[in-house]
C-alpha cells in the first residue's frame, strides 16, 4: 500500500508566470482529497491528468486568497462537467458565505449538492472517519483563523496465509475471525496461533499538512509520529524577521517542527517569490532534520513502507489537449 501526494502549487502570496499558489491532491486508500485551492488549481489538475469526478472532499486551511481563490471556479467547472455526486468542503466559518455570494452575484448554480463543514481553529477536530482512515484538523498560528490537516490510515485486517490455513484444515467460515487477529482451535482442540495463519498487514501511513503558520511547538504535539509532514517555509533564515512579522515559518522552523514531531519525512513549500534558488531552503532545513524534500509543482510524492519516491508529472503545453 502507498499514499501519494501530488503538488499543484507551492508558491506563496501570488501566482507567477511559472508558479502556482498552494494546492495539493492526496490519494489515500483509493480516495482523492483536495487540500487548498489556489488560483490555477483546476488547470494543474488537468495537467496531472487527475479526474475531477474522483474528488469528493476539499479541505481549505484558511481564507487568504492564495489558498482558496481557485475554489469557486473549480466548483463551477464541476457543474459544467455534469457532476451529480455530492461534495463536502471543509473550511473556516465564512467560507460558505464567500462562495455562495459569488454564486448569487453571477447567477451560478450547481447540479450537485455541496455540504460546507466548518473547521475549528482553536482545538483539534475529527472531520471525517471511515473504516479505512481518519482525517482531523489542528490549530495553526497565523494572522487569521488557520488549521492544518492530518490524514491517517487505519490498520488493515491481517492477510490470510491460505496454504498454512488449508494444511490445518481451517474452514472458510473462520477466515473472518482469523483476519481480525484471533487464534484458531481445531475440532481436536489444537490451538494454532494467529501469527502462523496470517501475515502482518502493511503499516498504516499518515500525512500532515501544516499550512501558513509561524513556528509553534504545539504543531508537533498534534502530529506525533507522522510519516510525511508538509510544513510551509515561506522564508529562509536571512528573512527570519520578516517571517515573524508576517507569522510565517522559515525552513529551519519547519525542520524543528518535523524533529519535534518525530516525523519520517519533511516536505517544504509555500516559497516566497523573493527567492530564485529554492535549494537554500533544503540546505537550511537539513541542518536540523535529515529527510528533507522540496515541494515541486506537478510532482508526485509516493510514500510507502520502502520510503518516499518522487516522480515528475510534467506535460509540455504542446502535448495538452
Amino acid at each position: 500500500m502507498a499514499l501519494e501526494l501530488v503538488v499543484m502549487g507551492a508558491a506563496s502570496a501570488t501566482p507567477t508566470s511559472n508558479q502556482y499558489t498552494t494546492s495539493q491532491l492526496l490519494k489515500m486508500r483509493e480516495h482523492y482529497f483536495l487540500i487548498d485551492c489556489g488560483e490555477g488549481t483546476q488547470k494543474q489538475l488537468r495537467r496531472s491528468k487527475i479526474k475531477f469526478s474522483r474528488i469528493n472532499h476539499i479541505f481549505i486551511s484558511h481564507l487568504h486568497g492564495d489558498h482558496f481563490f481557485g475554489l469557486v471556479g473549480l466548483l463551477s467547472s464541476f457543474h459544467l462537467l455534469g457532476r451529480t455526486t455530492p461534495l463536502t468542503v471543509y473550511g473556516p466559518p465564512k467560507l460558505k458565505d464567500l462562495i455562495l455570494a459569488q454564486f448569487r452575484a453571477s447567477g451560478t448554480f450547481t447540479s450537485y449538492p455541496i455540504h460546507f463543514a466548518v473547521t475549528q481553529h482553536k482545538v483539534p477536530q475529527v472531520l471525517l472517519e471511515t473504516d479505512d482512515y481518519t482525517i482531523s484538523s489542528f490549530p495553526l498560528k497565523h494572522r487569521i483563523a488557520t488549521t492544518g490537516f492530518l490524514f491517517e490510515e487505519k490498520e488493515q485486517a491481517r492477510k490470510l496465509n491460505k496454504p498454512v490455513a488449508d494444511a490445518y484444515g481451517v474452514p472458510v467460515c473462520d477466515y473472518h475471525w482469523i483476519k481480525d487477529g484471533k487464534d484458531w482451535t481445531s475440532e481436536e482442540g489444537q490451538l494454532v496461533p494467529n501469527k502462523e495463519l496470517t501475515f502482518d498487514p502493511p503499516a498504516p501511513l499518515s500525512y500532515a499538512f501544516a499550512s501558513d503558520t509561524m513556528y509553534t511547538s504545539d504543531t508537533a504535539t498534534y502530529i506525533q509520529g507522522v510519516d510525511l509532514l508538509y510544513h510551509e517555509s515561506t522564508f529562509c533564515e536571512d528573512k527570519a524577521k520578516r517571517a515573524q512579522e508576517t507569522m510565517h515559518s522559515t525552513a529551519k522552523d519547519a525542520a524543528i517542527v518535523a524533529q519535534e514531531a518525530g516525523a519520517t519525512h519533511l516536505l517544504l513549500g509555500h516559497f516566497s517569490a523573493r527567492y530564485r534558488d529554492f535549494q537554500q531552503f533544503e540546505e537550511e532545513a537539513t541542518e536540523w532534520f535529515d529527510s528533507v524534500w522540496l515541494a515541486k509543482e506537478l510532482h508526485s510524492y509516493r510514500l510507502s513502507s520502502k520510503g518516499l519516491e518522487v516522480e515528475s508529472l510534467t506535460t509540455s503545453l504542446s502535448d495538452e489537449k
